[in-house]
Parts: structure tokens; C-alpha cells; sequence
């Protein structure tokens, strides 16, 4: 009868870590609040956009990638584009918190067909 105990002892013990292990990898909805603040303040100061502004919601990308995309959207702020709007595509780095920025005015935004529709 003692085995029994030790081995049930040391399941509940096994089952009690990896519970507690899958709850502390889970994030609350105010972490990732946070975290989208601060992918939308950061892709925004890096933009170079006047009046920049995150558009639609976060892309985040599977941590083996790292990264969060963010399209941002504003005013061309060079003398030479007559503050035409523009918009950037940007990369958050997770692990370095740095935000990449790549010119995206020419993403499309179709409307996708109807099936069966010519």
C-alpha cells in the first residue's frame, strides 16, 4: 500500500508543475494590451509619418518568427511628396522590442470575388 501512495504522490506532484507551467505561459488581456500599445507607439515613432496611427489590429507572427506586423498609416513628411498620405508596413521585434519599417503604399486592399460570380 505505500507504493501506491508514493506513486500517486509523485503523479499529483508531476500533474501540479505542469499545471502550474501552462498557467504561467498563458498572458492576460491586459498584457497583451500592453503589448499592443507598445507595438503601435513604437511602429508609429518609427514610421517618420506625420499623424501616424495604427491601422486595423496586430499581426502577431509564431515565436519561432518573433515578430509583430503593424500597418501604419499618416502624412509623407518630406518637403518633395506635398504631404501625401502613405502607409508603412512594421515589423516588431518581440525579443528586442525594435520596430523595422518598409514603405507599403503599394498594398492592395481588393475587395475579394464572389465564387461563382464572372
Amino acid at each position: 500500500m505505500p507504493k501506491i501512495k508514493a506513486a500517486s504522490a509523485f503523479a499529483l506532484f508531476v500533474f501540479s508543475v505542469i499545471n502550474c507551467a501552462n498557467t504561467a505561459m498563458a498572458s492576460s488581456p491586459s498584457a497583451w494590451s500592453a503589448h499592443d500599445r507598445e507595438i503601435a507607439e513604437s511602429c508609429s515613432k518609427a514610421s517618420g509619418l506625420k499623424n501616424a496611427v495604427a491601422t486595423g489590429k496586430p499581426i502577431i507572427f509564431d515565436d519561432r518568427v518573433g515578430v509583430t506586423a503593424l500597418l501604419v498609416t499618416g502624412r509623407y513628411s518630406q518637403l518633395h511628396m506635398k504631404n501625401q498620405s502613405g502607409r508603412v508596413l512594421c515589423l516588431f521585434d518581440r525579443k528586442t522590442h525594435e520596430a523595422n519599417i518598409s514603405p507599403a503604399d503599394q498594398l492592395r486592399w481588393d475587395t475579394p470575388a464572389k465564387s461563382g460570380k464572372k
